[in-house]
Order: C-alpha cells, then sequence, then structure tokens
C-alpha cells in the first residue's frame, strides 16, 4: 500500500455500557446502540488495547486504527508524531451521556501513570454538547481546599462539598488537567478528548450502593498520591465568538483545539501542522471537499484527516459546528 490509498476515515463506535448511562447517543446524535439498554460511552477513536477503533468507510474498511498506523506511519499521523508516540494513538476521542452522576474521580500525570502502570497520564478535555436545565460539571477544589481537608471529607463520605460546580449549557468548554477531582454531573451530554489511558481512580460515588447493598470500589489510596491540591485557576475556557473562522480554544502539550463557528465555505490548508487531524460536529452538517472526494458529518460523528491530506474544504450546509484537534 502507498499514502494513495489514505482517505478522511471514520471509525465505527465502540458502545460502553454503564450504569449510568442514558439515551441521548441516540435520540438526539442518532447512533443505533442496540442491543444495549442505554449507553454511556461512545468511543469515537480508539487506539486503547481490547478497544482499537476499526475503520467504517472506504476501502480500508475493516483495518483498525493500529494496523494503520503500522502500514502508514507518518503519512497517517505525521512525523513528529510517529517519533514520539510510535504505533499507538496518542488521543482517545469520547462521547459521554450521563443520566446520573458519574463518581468523583482523578487520573494521574504521565510520570506517575508511567511507573505504575507503562501507560500515559490523562490530561482530557470536555465540549459540551447538551445539558438538562440545572446540569452541571464539577471540576476542581473550591479556593483553600487543604489536603487534610480531603481526607476528612473523604472519611466523612462528604468530598462532594469541597467541589467547584459549573452550571453548563450546550458548547460550553474545560480542561481537566491529569490531577483534578472532577465529576461529570447527571444531564449532561459532552464529547471527550483525552491521553490514550484508560486509568481512573474512583475517590467518592455519591455513597450510591447496588442492589445487595454494596459500594462500588474506591481508589483511596492511589487517588490521594496524584491529586494536585493547587490546581488550575481556568478549568472552563472562555474565547471569542468569531463567525467563520478558526478560533484557538487551547494549546498545551497533548493536544490542539480550535473551533470553527460557521456558515460558508473555509479552505483549510495544513502545510504548517506535522500531525493528523481530528474533526468532531458539534452542530448541523458539515462537507469535506479533497482531492475530488467528498465526505460529510453530521452533529455527534467523527472523522481522522491523515496528516498526508494537505487541504480540506468544509462546506457547511446552514449553520455548523467543528471541533479541530490536532498534536
Amino acid at each position: 500500500m502507498n499514502d494513495d490509498f489514505l482517505y478522511l476515515l471514520r471509525f465505527t463506535p465502540i458502545f460502553k455500557d454503564k450504569i449510568w448511562g442514558g439515551k441521548k447517543i441516540k435520540t438526539l446524535l442518532h447512533k443505533d446502540f442496540s442491543p444495549l439498554p442505554n449507553c454511556g460511552e461512545s468511543w469515537e477513536i480508539s487506539g486503547v488495547e481490547g478497544d482499537v477503533s476499526m475503520v467504517e468507510n472506504g476501502i480500508l474498511a475493516e483495518n483498525d486504527l493500529n494496523e494503520l498506523i503500522e502500514i502508514y506511519m507518518h503519512d497517517l499521523v505525521g512525523e513528529k508524531v510517529y517519533d514520539e508516540y510510535g504505533l499507538g494513538f496518542p488521543l482517545l476521542i469520547k462521547i459521554v451521556d450521563a443520566v446520573e452522576d458519574l463518581s468523583v474521580q482523578v487520573h494521574p500525570d504521565d510520570e506517575y501513570a508511567y511507573e505504575h502502570f507503562e501507560s500515559s497520564g490523562k490530561t482530557e478535555f470536555w465540549h459540551v454538547l447538551d445539558a438538562d436545565p440545572g446540569a452541571g460539571l464539577y471540576v476542581g477544589f473550591k479556593n483553600g481546599v487543604t489536603k487534610a481537608q480531603y481526607v476528612q471529607a473523604v472519611e466523612d463520605g462528604i468530598v462532594d462539598q469541597l467541589l467547584n460546580f459549573y452550571p453548563v449549557t450546550s458548547g460550553d468548554t474545560f480542561v481537566i488537567p491529569a490531577g483534578t477531582v472532577h465529576a461529570i454531573g447527571k444531564g449532561v451530554l459532552l464529547t471527550e478528548i483525552q491521553q490514550t489511558s484508560d486509568i481512573t481512580f474512583r475517590i467518592f460515588d455519591w455513597n450510591r450502593t447496588d442492589g445487595n447493598g454494596q459500594s462500588r470500589e474506591l481508589h483511596t489510596r492511589e487517588a490521594l498520591e496524584v491529586i494536585d491540591f493547587a490546581g488550575c485557576k481556568a478549568y472552563k475556557i472562555t474565547h471569542e465568538n468569531e463567525k467563520n473562522r478558526t478560533v484557538k480554544l487551547i494549546r498545551n502539550e497533548y493536544f490542539n483545539i480550535n473551533l470553527i463557528d460557521f456558515n460558508k465555505p473555509l479552505q483549510k490548508v495544513f502545510s504548517s501542522i506535522d500531525s493528523f487531524v481530528i474533526y468532531i460536529c458539534t452542530e448541523g452538517e458539515v462537507h469535506f471537499l479533497y482531492d475530488g472526494k467528498i465526505e460529510f458529518l453530521k452533529r455527534g460523528e467523527t472523522l481522522l484527516k491523515p496528516a498526508v491530506v494537505e487541504n480540506l474544504n468544509l462546506v457547511p450546509m446552514g449553520e455548523g459546528r467543528l471541533l479541530e484537534v490536532y498534536l
């Protein structure tokens, strides 16, 4: 094979049954997760062992993402990305539907994760797709919370009282650095962009029990080892509302994310980006024209642009909104 075969790639979603999952992934985003009765997560692009995404479209259909990296290497992911990550795909893209509050949890940073799990850490980005009235996100400790106060709150079962609560609406965006205590609140549907890692330390589960009166396992000791009590003071990302332009949301060592809110065609040239690019449609429908080909995205759908594809024309069908993600 050669890079002439590379094109915009769709992947088959991997649906996850969660006790807190709902039906919005089906009712609002029109993804059929049958035979599951409910769905908490749709993994849109994943290189996680045991859950590697399969190509859905074109001549590469039924090949998995890791196989493509092995074959196409830097033509798929970019030279710098391939040199750093090799055959591993560095990002995991999810859609999360919380009909109940998720557990309060924390993820380790790279140093801790490599030492204990031979894995990367987990910094995340959230973009809200839909929220019920009064719904919100729990992110970070309130100002002044100390380690001693946290330990006591764990013992007393009142960790939630230490957390910032952010009411949210569609379009709100947040960054969740590794070490940040957080939880997705009930009634929120969001897309999550994160490092490729599935390490989660659960520290509080709202004192819930199952039908047998049993609580879910907590990881109190591990969580205490990785929590960043200093924290970040700007979890919620603010930005200018600029129509028909590419607006920067975040730049860090793990991912770069832009917002494109537009109602007329835009041309994208990628000569300065040595990376794959992921597009997530969060509103409307957008057509992608390139090299005599066409692909399209509707709300809740995701595409991967190989690094070797140099130009795109983005054409919204009316109003469109995209997240643009690369390294």
